[in-house]
This record gives structure tokens, sequence and C-alpha cells, in this order.
């Protein structure tokens, strides 16, 4: 269900000059256009002792492409047509492995490539074509790529060598984490988890030597004190390292793999150290050395990025200008990662361990001027009842001045076990710029608050979601932030299904948005990948232990609930909420006498990525809200 944002696109349309009053904007005002085509997102960094690589989006053709760092500065690496992303569980990661003499890559059509560093050649290795790869981890002592193969609604995990030649290492459990592996190549640690289980609720650990002809060999299981979920298995030499949540958030742990394997538990902030792992091979913690680390933690939404040191136990937050951070790998003297700011595109920094200072050395291109720019303000929303935590989001006030209290849209982030950063986000600049305000809520179940929280959500969902969006709009309209009479609230995924229950259960909301939103989660519950199969069983529970539940809490069967009005958005090929979720969800609503706006887009599948497209959906989606965000007085001065 989750929105994986990969790279953006936008569409060459006109400029949209009115403002929801009927106000004219300065012709300097940010495009559907330019708020789609120029947002270039980073990631999967790696650093290999040859150079540092990334993948970057190409708004233009619509895929990932491969950089690296030259004397000359950034450089694309491999032929033009190599687009690199990994479909593994559906959200793929772990597309990209850097080596000695290059790296590993998965392309498009899901094979594992090898693109020389020297020469640019760019080698197929597999020939599996009914297979996905992801989660590459290269095993320099053997020269080959480890990785996690998904075929046949199975999963592996895998060696590949620079001959193509595939040896099974593991098999026979549901999912299977990327891997990790020894300096010294002796030793590889990996998470599992089995349906029906997500990731975030419980895991396993694993680890196993590696013999001289890079088989597993005392594969052994090391089982948590409590229920937990473990994450990003590191070697520090030969220590094994994780991050787990059996203390209440996702904190670093050492286990002592030479004895009975007791936990052993590092003084660290009580603060989540990761986020959700919706994709394979993220890095939120990397030893630097001598016992030191790099490591990321979460307050109130926003990442920070500290140094410890192993000889003094100093601790230093590094970076203070960006508010998430993903990728750490540690070289030499350096700790590369990949920051993400306000108002700044996606950076890949370079920090000094020792001194602690930050250098951007590709990207961290200035999205927007600082005055044109709305910046994310951290609001906390408190609890209605004892007991209850209280919320936090994010809130962009409007740059469009107008007499009136601006009417407020809240976005519901694509979860549900996600997270709103206070990062650059162009379509909330989009939005500020036409006199909106904007908020971004990280509603109960959200990540980064810690796993009660994050857990606050089973069978709640279309719930809790729901309350806490409410109390944000009364919250934010109560201190006189935005008008109380004109909210607006969107979501993509599962947040188009936080939506629409907001519609259904709420009077609160002038009008709503679902961009490929669930409507009918049972149907959804027969069709969805398998990642997913038994996720919206905790969702909402069983159906056959709590059938009213699902009756209730299925949009499709209350469209005549629904009495303000609704825009919809789907893809024709989106294969996670498959087509005809919007489809009968929007007959329904006609069915009841109400008037649905619908945009099909029949070459788009989970997510849009082509430019005309995303710009277009912007501007619908605008012309939409300034019809509804307008006062009575207002229209009729634009009567003819």
């Amino acid at each position: 269900m989750r929105t994986i944002h990969g790279f953006s696109s936008g569409a060459n349309n006109s400029v949209i000059d009115s403002a929801p009053g009927g106000h004219q904007h300065d012709k300097t005002v940010l495009s559907a256009y330019e708020a789609c085509s120029a947002y270039i997102q980073r990631g999967e960094l790696k650093v290999s002792p040859v150079g540092v690589f990334w993948l970057e989006s190409d708004p233009v053709r619509g895929y990932n492409t491969l950089r690296h760092l030259t004397d000359q500065g950034p450089a694309r690496l491999g032929p033009d047509d190599l687009g690199i992303r990994s479909r593994v569980n559906g959200y793929g990661g772990g597309a990209l492995a850097a080596a000695d003499g290059g790296v590993f890559v998965v392309g498009e059509d899901q094979q594992i490539r090898f693109v020389s560093l020297a020469r640019g050649e760019c080698v197929r290795l597999t020939d599996d074509p009914e297979a996905a790869y992801g989660g590459l981890v290269a095993d320099q002592s053997r020269n080959r790529v480890l990785a996690v193969r998904e075929a046949e609604g199975q999963q592996q995990l895998v060696a590949v060598s620079m001959q193509g030649e595939r040896t099974v290492l593991h098999a026979g459990l549901d999912f299977y984490s990327a891997p990790a592996v020894s300096a010294d190549g002796n030793q590889v640690a990996w998470t599992s988890w089995q349906l029906p289980d997500m990731p975030w609720l419980r895991t396993r650990l694993w680890t196993a030597n590696l013999s001289g002809e890079g088989l597993l060999d005392q594969c052994r299981e090391w089982p948590t004190p409590s229920e937990a979920s473990v994450q990003q298995p590191v070697f520090d030499g030969n220590q094994l390292w994780v991050l787990s949540d059996q203390e209440g958030w996702w904190q670093p742990w050492h286990i002592d793999t030479s004895g009975e394997g007791a936990w052993h538990a590092i003084e660290s902030p009580a603060r989540d150290h990761a986020n959700a792992p919706w994709q394979l091979g993220e890095s939120h913690h990397c030893p630097t050395g001598s016992g030191s680390w790099a490591r990321v933690h979460y307050c109130n939404g926003t990442g920070e990025l500290w140094l410890s040191s192993g000889e003094t136990g100093e601790e230093i937050r590094v970076a203070r200008g960006f508010g998430d951070f993903r990728c750490l790998q540690s070289a030499g003297e350096h700790l590369y990662c990949i920051g993400r700011a306000a108002t700044r595109l996606d950076a890949v920094l370079q920090i000094d361990l020792e001194t602690g200072q930050a250098r951007t050395i590709a990207g961290g291109e200035e999205a927007m001027p600082e005055p044109r720019a709305a910046l994310p303000l951290d609001i906390e929303i408190p609890a209605l009842n004892p007991g209850e935590a209280s919320i936090h989001g994010f809130f962009y006030t409007p740059k469009l001045a107008t007499p009136d209290v601006p009417p407020l849209i809240l976005i519901a982030h694509g979860g549900p076990t996600s997270a709103a950063y206070p990062v650059f986000n162009p379509q909330v600049q989009y939005w500020c710029q036409r006199g909106f305000a904007v908020a971004e809520i990280n509603y109960r179940g959200s990540t980064g608050f810690g796993r009660e929280f994050r857990l606050a959500l089973e069978g709640r969902w279309g719930d809790v979601d729901v309350a806490d969006m409410e109390r944000a709009a009364d919250h934010l309209a109560s201190f006189g932030l935005a008008d109380g009479r004109r909210v607006f609230i969107q979501g993509r995924s599962s947040g188009g299904y936080t939506a629409l229950m907001a519609m259904i259960r709420s009077r609160r909301f002038t009008a709503g948005a679902s961009m490929f939103g669930v409507t009918d989660p049972m149907r959804l519950r027969a069709m969805t990948h398998r990642f997913e199969s038994g996720y919206l069983d905790w969702l909402l529970g069983s159906p056959e232990k709590y059938p009213e539940r699902w009756q209730e809490r299925t949009p499709l069967l209350h469209a005549e609930r629904i009495t303000a009005p609704m825009i919809f958005f789907q893809g024709g090929q989106d294969r996670v909420v498959v087509p005809e979720q919007t489809r009968a969800m929007t007959e329904a609503m006609k069915a009841a006498g109400r008037a649905p706006e619908l945009h099909w887009f029949e070459d788009e599948g989970h997510g849009f990525r082509r430019q005309a497209n995303q710009a277009g959906m912007l501007e619908w989606m605008f012309s939409f809200y300034r019809k509804h965000s307008q006062k009575a007085n207002d229209q009729a001065e634009n009567l003819s």
C-alpha cells in the first residue's frame, strides 16, 4: 500500500496564475511543471575503495540512473539506457552494491549487471526472467555479489559470480533482508520474517560462517530476549551489531556470537534509530573505526545525525541543516550519506569524522530561494484522553499574502507504517504559493516514534489515523492558523484510504482527494502481493473474527455517507491498489447521487512517474481545491 517516492516527474503544462481567492500570482510562482520536473532524488549510496556511487532519479526519462564521484565532480556511469530499480517485495531496495572494480546493479528488468568503473562496460550476469533481485551486497573476498532472489512466491539468499553462476546460500524462510558480510569475508548475517508478519513487527536474526567455497556453515538463529523487530545487521570487525526495538525503540545492540548469544544494549537515547524497513538495504548506523559510530536519531519526526567516539564516549550532532539521513557509509576519515533538507534537493554528504564538518559533494541544489520557500514548523497536538499519545507533524504557512485565515490541506502520508519528514516536497510548496496552509501529520501508526506508537494502529486502521487527522484540523483551526470551514484532506495509497474514511466519518472536511487510495480492503486482501498479504489482517483484525469491523471500515460500502466533494486519481497499470478499487468507489458514489471527479491515467502504476501526468494531477487538484475553498462573495465577484 505504501507509495515509495522514487523519481518524480512533471509536465510542460501552462502555469496557473489564479489564487484561491481570485488573486493573481507573480510569474515567479512555482508552476506545476517546475514542481514536478525539477525534483531530483538520490539514494542507495555505496562506497568502495575505488569510489563513491549512488542512484539519481531522472525526471525526464522516468527512471533511476547510476552516478559516481570523479575528480571533475559527479558523473553518470554506465549506458544511457540503464535504468536501475529492484522490485523485490514490491518496494525494492538494495539495487546497488559497490565492489573493487565497479558496481553491481539491478536493472529495470530485475536482472543483475556489473558496471566496470575503468571501462564503463555493463555486463549482464543473470538470465533469470521469472525472478527479481534486490538487497545486493558485494562479497569482496570472492569477487561476487550476494542478493535476495524472489521468484514463484518464494525468496532465497543467493550468491552470483562474475561469470553469472548462481549459488543458493539459504532458503526456506518467507522473507530475507539484505545480508551483511564481515570485513574479512568469513561471516554473514541477515534477518528474516514469516507470514503474516511485517518486518517492523517481528523478525529473526541469523548468522553463518562462510566456507572457503563461499557456502554457509554453522548457520544459527539468535533469539531476542523479548518479541522485537530487528533490522540492519552490520559487522564492526567481527562484532555483530543490530538495531532492535525490544525495549520500545529501534536502538543499537551488540550480540555476543562467540558464546550463548547474549544481547548487550549500549547507552543510547530512547528514540528510533531507523525507520520502518519497507525497502531492503537501508543503513541508518555504521561503524567508523576504533569503536566509533555514526547513527541517526529520530526526534519528533526529524532525523538527526550523531557521531560517537569510541575513545572518549563523546557524542556530537553534525549536519544540523538537514532533517533526514539515509545510506550511512564509512570510508577512511570520512562518513558519507544522503542528507535531505527543507529547501534543497537530496545531497550526497561527506563528513569529516574528526571535525564533524559536512561538505556537499553532489546534489544539494537550492530547490527554492528561502524567501519563496515555506519552511516546516514542528507542531505537537496534545492527546484528548488520558493515556493517549500526542501526535506530531509539520505545518507550512502559505506564501501568498491574503487578508483571510488560509484554507488548510491536511496530508496523510502513504504508510500506514511510514512517516512525514521536514524535507523538501515540491508539491507542498506548490500549495503554499497558492494561498493554502499545509500540514503533514504523523498519526498513530507512523514510524519514528517508538514501537508502542507504531503498533497503536493494530486493528484500528481507519479509526485512530482518522481521529488524529481530525484532531490536527481542530488544533490548527483553534490557534487561528487555518480556516476551520475550509479544510481539505488528501492522501496517496493508504493515505487515500485515511482520507476516504475521514470523509465518511466526519463533517470537518470541505472536500477530499484520493490518489490511488484503498477503497475495498477485502478485495485488496485477495489481490495484494505476498509481502503485504497478512498486513490487512493486522490493520483491521481477522475478517472471520471481526466481520463488523471490516464492514464498518470499507469505504466502498459507505459511499453514500460522503456528502462533500471528492476527487480521485488512478493509474490503469496499478498492481498494488488495483484500478477497480477507484472505479468501483466512484461508481458507488454516483449511484448514491454524488458527483465525484475522476482522473484516469492508463499508462501509470502505483505512484505517478510521468511528467505530464504528475503536473496535470497538481493542476486538476488545484482547480478542485480553489473552487471549493472560495467564499460565496469571492465566487460572486468572478461571475460574468
